[in-house]
């Protein structure tokens, strides 16, 4: 099989025996494994393993067409299984019985998948390049793998001074990825960070705005949630007083 592979995995049988009062027990189970080339969906191979104590001691291949062992335990069952023909048959037939079907069902879910990138547009400490300022645009959770970020200043896309990592695995599929650039400001331009990705209909720009440091932004935004409130809190407190006022009778005084 090729270096890149896939595979579906499952766990066939597991068993625990327990020492003593439940501690230093033996662990021991069985797994499947269907690798394939993305490229070669017919070319899938069947591994069929036993484990003990995470320690590999026999293994179906049905490439090789038979039981290899790995211990001298292992070997000793897989010298009497290879003797069953009948076993071997059957287990060569399980790539097409179980193998076949479900890597074709599985790639095509991945295939179709698409995620959108969560995008956050930050400002970063600049490193010692003579640059007084940096940007940062992140790219979150999102999939397939393949990327594009840059950068553009007043409608002009910037290739210098930009320094960009790798699409970085996040985790159940998904991928992120971060892009640096480091400029000196000038008043009034716009700068501003494009994503293209396969989830996107279209390019998606993301614009810094340099009227205020992030710190102030966050400052106001908390400011005028507070202020929001308050005038909940206040128009609730008024209308209770005008509600408990209409069902006063008052009385004059002697």
């Amino acid at each position: 099989m090729s270096s890149l592979q896939y595979y579906v995995s499952g766990l066939i049988f597991v068993s625990t025996l327990l020492g003593v009062g439940g501690f230093n027990g033996y662990y021991h189970y069985i797994s499947n494994q269907c690798r394939f080339t993305p490229n070669h969906l017919s070319n899938v191979e069947l591994i069929y393993s036993y484990w003990f104590n995470k320690a590999e001691y026999i293994q179906f291949n049905s490439t090789v067409g038979k039981f290899v062992g790995y211990t001298e335990f292992g070997v000793h069952n897989a010298e009497a299984w290879n003797k069953d023909k009948g076993l071997l048959a059957n287990w060569q037939a399980q790539r097409d019985r179980y193998c076949k079907p479900n890597v074709q069902i599985d790639m095509d879910d991945i295939l179709t998948k698409k995620v959108e990138p969560k995008v956050r547009l930050t400002m970063g400490k600049p490193s010692t390049g003579g640059h007084p300022a940096m940007l940062v645009c992140s790219a979150y959770h999102f999939y397939p793998k393949m990327i594009r970020v840059t950068w553009h200043r007043d409608g002009q896309e910037v290739t210098g001074n930009v320094i960009s990592s790798e699409e970085l695995a996040d985790g159940d599929w998904y991928y992120q990825t971060h892009s640096h650039l480091e400029f000196t400001p000038k008043s009034g331009e716009k700068i501003s960070c494009v994503v293209e990705h396969i989830s996107l209909s279209e390019p998606r720009e993301f614009v810094w705005d340099p009227s205020m440091p992030e710190p102030e932004r966050n400052k106001i935004a908390i400011g005028a949630a507070a202020l929001v409130l308050g005038l909940i809190v206040t128009a609730a407190g008024f209308i209770y007083y005008k509600t408990k006022s209409r069902g006063r009778i008052l009385v004059p005084s002697g």
